[in-house]
Order: C-alpha cells, then structure tokens, then sequence
C-alpha cells in the first residue's frame, strides 16, 4: 500500500490540495490518502502548529502533499506556535534537506508573464534550494546592546558537509537537462558564501561533464529578469533560494504555477505549491490549484518513481492551458475546482 499524508494546512491551502489529490486519484485509484492539521488549523484543533499525530503520519507516509500555512490572525504568537513553524519542523524532522522549484514558463502563459514575450518564453530552469540550515535554523533571538538598545540577530552558518550534499542534488539534477549549473552566494561579503562556493568547486571535480558557474545573489536577481533562459540549474542557500524562487514564479505569469518538492535523498519527500495560504481569497474558489497538481506530479516522479505517470500530469496541465483554461490569477474566471475539472478531463 502507497500511503499520502496530505496536510491541507490553512487559507486556500485545503482547496488546492483537493484538486491535487483528485489527480492522484485519477492517475492512480489504488493510493491510499490520510489527512491531518497543520499550521494555523493545527494550532486552533490542538493548541500545536505540528501536533505529534500529525508528524507521527508524515514520518510513515511513502510521501507528504502539502497545501499552505499562515494568517495574520497569529502573528502574535509566540514563533514556536505560528503556522510556519510547522514547516520548519517537517523539514527537520523528515530530514528534508533539499527543495526543488522548477519555474518554466507553459505555452499560451507569455502574457502572463511581466516580461516582454520574447524573454518570457525562454524560462525553463529549476532552484535547487537548500532547505535545512542557514539564517532560518540558526541561533536568533533579541537583546539589548551596552548603551540599552534592542537588537535582533540571526545567525548565519553552513558546514561543509551541508553544502556538498545539495550541490550534489544540483550538480545530478543539472545532468538529466541542459548540463549547466549556476551556483549563487555572497562570497565577496560573506564567510559562509565564501564556504559555499569553495566546496562547491570542490564537488565540481566530480561532474566534468557539467559546466559551472557562480554569481552573487543581487547580480543573479538582476539575471533572472534580464535573461532567465540562460539558466538551467540553480543551487543555492536557504535564504536567497526563498528569495529567488519567488521571483522567478512571477517571471513565468504567476506565483501560482510553481510546484516545489522538498527532498531528503533517500526518496522521502514533501510536495507543496510555493504560493502560500493567500488568506484574502480563503473560500472564495479563486485560488488556482495548477501549482499543487504539478506539485502532485512531483510526488509521482520523486517518491514513487513514476515519471511516465508524472509526465501525463504536467502534459495535462499544458493542454488545458494551451486551450485557454484560466484562473483569475492568469486573467480568467475558471474556479479552483473548475480548473481542477479540466486537468482530471485532460488526463482521460
């Protein structure tokens, strides 16, 4: 039995990921699917944003589909209670160590895009982000300074054992397409960057047949919007890969087409639109849901080893654009479940 944890999380999160199991359902009738809170909806049911039943379920699940957490209604608590602290806790407990965030831009989205059409159509990469250290796992805290000042800190780290792993994820990933690997730090004013990109030359004696580059992060934001064809892969840290990500899905016509797949190397893996919980739209079926299906043809191809199956998927979702289906967010008035309709059609 193939076990899916599906953890709907909060905000539109619940709406997209129904449309993302329906997928499932239709590529394969024989999985089997448990659902638990997570993040805010958690926090409300059982005072935790991760409570122990629904961590229980993720570690023996064969693979995590993952809507949204967060709503400004919580901001106030205490860090360890928000929504996103659940997101962290997974990563750490499962051991997720790698997120990828393909970003390509689908026929028929070129006006989508913020970028002239010709620039548009040449997107087609993928983030390979590290998930597990960096600021976010860090010591943080806030003190007062000598003179009574308050002063927030975050600490910045990598070891050099946390950098090979994912620069291997990238340099593999980059041999199953164009063969380019972009790898992107701060080395000229950060330590932990100067780490990153001389373990990543390191690792690069491995992979002669991969071409390497390196750019600091503000010159590859710059890049991205001047001319995202010339990436294939990217690798880079938990901070500037969040950064990045984002800015690459509005690139290619919307946030909420971007799937993402956080990995731990050995087959276990969480699935998750990048979009967040959008809570201004919560319930109203404007939501689009292709982000959390072709996060759903992730889950086929990484966890459960069907890329054929994954490929009807993503094929899917380009036929049902390319005929003009449209969600709000691309201009369109089709419902969350009526874009959903249309992908589960395509698929017969």
């Amino acid at each position: 039995m193939t076990l899916i944890a599906v953890l709907s999380g909060d905000g539109i999160g619940p709406e997209v990921t129904a449309q993302a199991r329906r997928v499932l359902e239709a590529v394969d009738a024989g999985l089997q699917f448990e659902e638990a809170p997570v993040g805010g909806a958690a926090y409300l049911e059982t005072g935790l944003p991760l409570p122990p039943q629904t961590l229980d379920l993720a570690k023996r699940a064969d693979a995590v589909l993952f809507g949204a957490v967060g709503d400004p209604k919580f901001d106030a608590l205490a860090r360890a209670f928000r929504p996103e602290a659940a997101i962290l806790g997974l990563r750490k407990e499962l051991g997720l160590f790698a997120n990828l965030r393909p970003a390509k831009l689908f026929p028929g989205l070129e006006d989508a895009s913020t970028l002239k059409r010709e620039v548009a159509e040449a997107i087609d990469l993928i983030i390979v982000r590290e998930l597990t250290g960096d600021v976010y796992f860090g010591e943080k805290g806030q003190r007062r300074t000598e003179d009574g000042r308050r002063q927030g800190y975050d600490v910045m780290s990598y070891g050099e054992d946390e950098v090979r792993r994912i620069a291997r994820i990238g340099f593999e990933t980059a041999r199953t397409r164009g063969g380019k690997l972009c790898s992107v730090d701060k080395a000229n004013v950060l330590e932990t960057s100067q780490l990153w990109r001389d373990v990543v030359n390191e690792v690069a004696g491995d992979y002669p047949d991969v071409a390497l580059s390196h750019l600091y992060v503000d010159n590859a934001a710059m890049q991205l919007v001047r001319d995202p064809g010339q990436f294939d892969v990217i690798v880079t840290g938990n901070l500037f890969g969040d950064i990045l990500s984002d800015q690459a899905s509005m690139c290619a016509g919307s946030i909420g087409m971007l799937p993402s797949a956080a990995l731990n190397g050995d087959g276990k893996g969480m699935y998750e639109p990048i979009h967040g919980s959008a809570p201004d739209i919560a319930g109203r079926g404007k939501a689009n849901p292709c982000a959390a299906i072709l996060s759903a043809a992730m889950l086929l191809r990484h966890s459960l080893a069907r890329g054929e199956d994954a490929g009807r998927v993503e094929q899917a979702v380009a036929r049902v654009l390319a005929d003009g289906a449209r969600t709000p967010d691309l201009g369109g008035e089709l419902s969350t479940e009526a874009m959903g309709d249309r992908v589960v059609n395509a698929l017969g």
